[in-house]
Parts: C-alpha cells; structure tokens; sequence
C-alpha cells in the first residue's frame, strides 16, 4: 500500500489536488487534521477526508448508518468498472472498517468485461478519450486477493446485470454504486441495477460517478446523459446531485464531492407507510414569540 502511495506522489496532478484542494482550506482546519489522523475515531477521521478514496469512506458510513437505523444488517456495494481493482480492494477494507464500528455487515460485487473496455458504440461514449482495450484487468490475481464477502462479477454489462438484479435482496439490499466504465453505453447498461423492486434498495442510494469532471465531458454524453436518460424513463426511481453535501463537509474544496449523486427511491415502503392518529404525537414547533 505505501510503495502504491508513492508511485502516485510521482504524479503531479497529485500534487496538484493537495494544493488546490487541501491547502486552500483554513489552516486550523489543516492543523486539526493531523491530530485526527494520530489519534481520530474512523468516524473522525472520514470527516476530516483521511480515508484512502473519501467518496468510499462518506458513501459506506453513511449507508451503514441509514441500514442501522431501519434494522438492516447487511448492506450491498457494486462498483461497475474494476479495471486493475484498486477502488475495489479499497471499498472492501473500508467496509471491514465501518463493519468493526457499526456493525453493519456487507456484500460487495465488482462488474466488468475483465479484458478491458468494448468497443464504443458513437460519439456519446466519447471515443476522444477511451479505447477498446482501455484498462484491462488480472482477474486471477485481483480473484486471490478478495475477502470472502467480495466477488467479482465477468463479462458485458448488457447480460450480466439484468442476471444480477433477477437475484437482488431484500435482506441486501443495495446501498452504494460506484460507477466508473467511462461509456454512456455501458453507463446505460449499469443503471438498469436500479430496476429491481423498491425493497431491494435502501430508500436512497449512494452513487459516484467518475467520469464527468473532463473538460470534454459534458450531460449530452458520456455518464451523465447516461443519467438523464435514466431519469427520463422511470417516473419512481430519480437520480440527482447530492445537493447539500458541500456544506455538510469540513473540508468543502475537495473536488470528489461534485461527483457524487443520490438514487431516490420514491416507490420504497418506508414512502408509503402514513402516520395516522394511532401513531406517534404530531410534531409540534416552539415559537419563542409566543408565551
């Protein structure tokens, strides 16, 4: 893990993201962050953005949290595009992680071709970025290194996913999807995860999309036309900016917050459930106006 660290200090736009994103953050806030990562909770330290992959660190905690509050032990992670599996072994221990401190037990699945990205289908997979072949994969040597609660799963999305879903659970139900395949085609594809009944998902999903901060990407194109298109054909199932997120975050510059997105499950059971006059006492608000 250390010498993977290194390798990627050699980079500059590394260098680059610390000094835009980090140093550009109130010194004491700076300051503080080194007393969090010696001595901070997990807790303290995913919101202080010191988690390896902080958009894997916030999504699972928070899901974790939301499955504990409705009595769900055991949550669902996908990441659609594995590549070399770096972000994979990387949400498998941050869930061994947030296992140990909530309890919340996880299934985690991995999705793609395992020889690479296909061919792309037209303009709006952006075919002045990626090519057949990108990002090929060593799937016998990333299979070894897996816990027993991962697994991958092979081939073209189109075929894989609609089987994926037909076995989806209610006692699992999904709760983080990063999606990292580049195409709009195979963004197409992987969204149709979000088909299933509404029980087979927590009543909101965590999503990263990756690929959508390039000067060429744009929302006719690519990932985020992938989401419209989504949007635009399923009336109960939405998909849009976590809006808020920024302002709920220490650190407020740092760039993985813009792409993350929210499924809202507006068909999940908790919608449909009304309080009636059996129920709890209405919420009543103070007025310090009045005496």
């Amino acid at each position: 893990m250390f010498r993977f660290i290194f390798r990627k200090l050699k980079h500059g736009y590394i260098w680059q993201r610390v000094f835009v994103e980090r140093l550009t953050e109130p010194l004491h806030l700076n300051f503080m962050a080194i007393f969090v990562a010696i001595f901070g909770s997990l807790r303290m330290k995913i919101a202080f953005d010191l988690v390896l992959r902080h958009h894997h660190s916030y999504a699972i905690l928070e899901q974790a949290d939301l499955a504990k509050s409705l009595g769900i032990k055991t949550v669902t992670l996908i990441e659609f595009g594995v590549a070399n599996g770096a972000g994979l072994l990387n949400i498998c221990e941050i869930a061994r992680r947030v296992t140990a401190v909530t309890g919340v037990e996880f299934r985690i699945y991995g999705f793609d071709t395992g020889k690479g990205m296909p061919p792309p289908e037209s303009y709006r997979d952006h075919p002045e970025l990626y090519s057949t072949g990108d990002f090929p994969m060593n799937h016998q040597a990333l299979k070894q290194r897996l816990p027993a609660n991962a697994r991958l799963v092979l081939g073209e999305l189109k075929e894989t996913v609609e089987q994926f879903v037909a076995q989806l659970s209610a006692d699992e139900p999904v709760g983080f999807v990063s999606i990292d395949v580049d195409y709009h085609s195979s963004t197409r594809d992987a969204l149709k995860i979000f088909s299933a009944a509404p029980d087979k998902y927590l009543p909101r999903v965590q999503i990263y999309l990756d690929d959508v901060e390039a000067p060429t990407h744009n929302s006719w194109c690519g990932e985020l036309y992938a989401v419209h298109e989504f949007n635009a054909a399923n009336e109960l199932r939405k998909i849009e900016h976590h809006t808020f997120l920024r302002g709920q975050r220490i650190f407020k510059n740092a760039r993985w917050i813009d792409h993350m997105m929210m499924l809202h499950v507006l068909d999940a059971p908790m919608r449909s459930t009304w309080k009636t006059t059996g129920g709890p006492p209405p919420i009543v608000l103070d007025n310090p106006y009045i005496s």
